[in-house]
């Protein structure tokens, strides 16, 4: 195994770990503090991240606005109270000397409003902003303004040059480095294009050197690549390391951090992540915010899987094979299905999934009384926290405020199952992002045993290889 050796990012010398981001209210400033001070980049993500009583008690964030702007606005006040609280703890547990950068989601509600307001409530305690989730164009701007390097998230070279040429290039000597996040194996939300199959993964080399050869046209190159998604042990990727065809290259860990005892997530979610199996991420595309995601494949996943198999699709006048009349809703306003589709529903009736709801794409889906209710619910309580959100038709821009299309009952509110799995909801019917690889933890001999190290003590054992 090749040492690992500092290189120099963001204008300082780091080892060239990186912790990954990781909300809602997951990276915060424990974990981040604790990997800096082992002297790699702690990250702690300001994507409603949680803020704190005077006692140490974390404040959940309620709503009680009674129009969706009103609960936007409650939502960016929460955002930048918590993001200034997790970047005072990271300062702190890193003893003032680590690296500490902030996670956000150009794709969140109010985001550039969050991490202005985060940058103005902690000066000098931020060092770079981190950014994926949509294409941030203002990212540069922002980190020249506050004099703080930033690190765009990508998954092609395309997407950088196209980042590049609108507006980085504006803001060169504040990049810090490209974080290039594979869209097969990375967790969370992932960046597949749609001339990608998210069913053929992509081996990661020839799509990193290419961006690194864009990088060098632009006379980028000594500014790292920090690879994301799919990262475990870093014996695995010896050819990377100091690899002159590469350039300078750092690896960002965003899985691992979960499983450390600085780690906020829930007891019975760090257990849950020891007994995974390969294949037990799923790579899915029920993301209010449209984009594929990668979470474990629990009875939370299931449920959306089966809500959106029992789908058929209808017309509002009979039109070829659709000749079926079908009423729907409580005054069973008429629709034309086929004859076919019109026995399926039948049958979905007759096992309980009796309530049709209507989606953008002229089908509908069957299901319970309950789970109806409760999604009509979830898209009425909507409190803005997606620039743009297909389950509720929320938009952050105005004069509407919407999205100009039907809500889709077929994705989920995300910021109520996310927060909710933060803090001691179940692991089965929520939403649990994780990694690809996270079947490894019950593999890996490291945490044989029940043992779970502390940040420090993993990016340790991370620069052993193993």
């Amino acid at each position: 195994m090749k040492a690992i050796n500092a290189i120099r990012m963001g204008g300082v010398e780091v080892l060239p770990l990186v912790e990954g981001g990781k909300g809602v209210a997951v990276s915060n400033g424990a974990t981040c503090g604790g990997w800096a001070s082992g002297g790699g980049v702690g990250t702690f993500s300001a994507v409603n991240a949680d803020s704190y009583t005077p006692e140490g008690e974390v404040i959940r964030q309620v709503y009680h606005g009674k129009t969706r702007r009103d609960r936007h606005e409650e939502l960016v006040a929460y955002g930048i109270a918590g993001g200034i609280a997790q970047a005072r703890e990271a300062h702190e547990r890193s003893g003032g000397q680590g690296r500490i950068h902030a996670n956000i989601l150009w794709e969140m509600g109010g985001a550039e409003r969050v991490i202005r307001g985060v940058l103005d409530g902690a000066k000098g305690l931020i060092h770079g902003i981190t950014c994926g989730a949509g294409m941030p164009y203002r990212l540069s701007e922002i980190a020249r303004e506050y004099a703080v390097h930033y690190y765009p998230i990508v998954s092609s070279a395309r997407a950088f040059g196209a980042l590049w040429k609108r507006s980085y290039h504006k803001a060169r000597d504040w990049l810090g480095g490209v974080v290039y996040e594979d869209p097969w194996l990375a967790g969370g939300h992932n960046g597949l294009s749609n001339s990608e199959d998210p069913t053929r993964p992509e081996d990661p080399y020839p799509r990193v050197l290419k961006l690194r050869q864009q990088m060098r046209e632009l006379g980028l190159g000594d500014v790292p690549i920090i690879m994301a998604g799919g990262v475990w042990w870093l014996e695995e990727w010896e050819d990377w390391i100091d690899n002159p065809e590469l350039g300078p290259v750092a690896f960002q860990f965003g899985t691992r951090p979960l499983l450390t005892r600085e780690s906020p997530i829930p007891e019975a979610w760090k257990q849950r992540l020891l007994t995974l199996k390969p294949g037990d991420v799923l790579l899915q595309r029920f993301s209010p915010t449209g984009f594929y995601s990668s979470a474990v494949r629990n009875d939370f996943i299931r449920e959306l899987e089966a809500r959106n198999e029992r789908q058929v699709a209808y017309t509002a006048e009979p039109i070829g094979d659709h000749t079926a009349e079908f009423g729907v809703g409580p005054r069973k306003r008429k629709v034309w299905l086929t004859p076919h589709d019109l026995e399926r529903v039948r049958g979905f009736e007759a096992e309980g999934y009796g309530e049709a709801m209507r989606t953008p794409d002229n089908t509908l889906i069957f299901v319970t009384p309950a789970k109806q209710a409760e999604i009509v619910k979830d898209q009425v309580d909507c409190m803005g926290c997606l620039s743009a959100c297909r389950f509720s038709n929320w938009s952050q821009h105005g004069p509407d405020y919407d999205t100009g299309k039907k809500a889709d009952p077929r994705s989920f509110c995300i910021q109520k199952t996310l927060q909710d799995i933060a803090h001691d909801g179940t692991t089965e019917h929520n939403l649990m992002f994780a990694g690809h690889n996270a079947y490894r933890f019950a593999a890996d001999p490291f945490y044989s045993n029940g043992f779970i190290p502390t940040a420090k003590q993993l990016v340790e054992r991370i620069l052993t290889g193993r």
